[in-house]
């Protein structure tokens, strides 16, 4: 690990602004449900208007809680049932760069859409576009703050390795943003890969949500936690079951007042133990809303649903 800096420590690590996407056409993905195992198709003919209601409740709540959402509709002009897991297109940085990144699934690279750029663009100020996704081409994927959970204020990329997320693009994405990369495996109570980073750890300003179980070589385990404790975070561990529940897939976020809110499903929050509801409320109040139908169809939750705007404002 190298030695933290006071400037690298005076990045935010939480925002007041989020990008959510409504969805058009939320359904079961079969060209994701080989690689997530939290996935999957309850054969619901209503699922499409019932994922509506659970998003319009989630914004609806986070708007109360005096969080600023950018919210944008999607379209009929492509197929896409999983757009409203928008974080994993695209991330929004304080340098003002906007990186784009190589998606798995076919039909998910239709998620990509400039001309949400183009309107962000016009209250921040956006500096450089990165494109990572030329990696398409190579067989290679890096599902954004999906396949990495970022430290911003150590610019530290947390990385589990799976089918989504390859070390080549991680090293790019690396040298691009001035990351650096902590990476290793995760496997669930099957031994099936984790799909997504942020489905088994959180990390907040001052703590993190990590399901240590899940990272099954020793040395690795090890590597994970000496990261976490070396910029200062206390670690409160969830196990494997919990992480079936989402409890793993949560965002701190703040409003303009900064109060902190960790932001997470209903099922996440059942699944919480009541000691770690109360250490988790000494950092944020807990909002959570219930997310069943995308969760079971979509194979994401609260975290997936929410792309943070760290950009500058105009």
């Amino acid at each position: 690990m190298r030695v933290i800096t006071s400037s690298v420590q005076n990045q935010p690590q939480s925002t007041s602004r989020l990008m959510m996407i409504r969805p058009a056409q939320f359904g079961f993905n079969p060209e994701t449900a080989d690689s997530n195992g939290f996935q999957h198709n309850t054969l619901e003919k209503s699922i499409a208007n019932t994922a509506n209601d659970e998003f319009d409740l989630m914004a609806k709540q986070l708007g109360i809680a005096g969080i600023e959402l950018h919210v944008f509709d999607d379209n009929n002009d492509a197929y896409r049932p999983d757009a409203v897991f928008s974080n994993n297109w695209v991330s929004f940085h304080q340098s003002g760069k906007v990186v784009l990144y190589p998606m798995m699934a076919e039909n998910r690279r239709a998620e990509r859409r400039m001309d949400i750029i183009d309107k962000l663009g016009n209250d921040f100020k956006i500096e450089e576009i990165i494109d990572l996704t030329h990696f398409e081409a190579e067989g290679k994927y890096l599902e954004g703050t999906g396949s990495m959970v970022l430290d911003r204020r150590y610019k530290i990329a947390y990385a589990c390795l799976s089918p989504r997320t390859h070390p080549e693009v991680l090293n790019a994405f690396a040298e691009a943003m001035g990351y650096e990369i902590v990476s290793f495996s995760a496997s669930d109570e099957n031994d099936l890969p984790v799909y997504h980073t942020n489905v088994l750890m959180c990390i907040g300003d001052i703590f993190a949500v990590i399901c240590l179980e899940a990272i099954k070589d020793p040395d690795e385990r090890q590597l994970v936690r000496a990261a976490l404790e070396e910029t200062k975070k206390f670690i409160i561990e969830i196990s494997l079951e919990q992480v079936r529940n989402f409890a793993g897939n949560m965002l701190l976020a703040k409003n303009n007042r900064s109060d902190k809110f960790l932001v997470m499903s209903t099922q996440a929050y059942n699944s919480l133990t009541k000691k770690q509801k109360e250490m988790l409320s000494e950092y944020a109040r807990l909002l959570h809303t219930d997310l069943s139908f995308i969760e079971e169809n979509g194979g994401g939750s609260a975290r997936c649903m929410l792309t943070e705007i760290h950009l500058p404002v105009k």
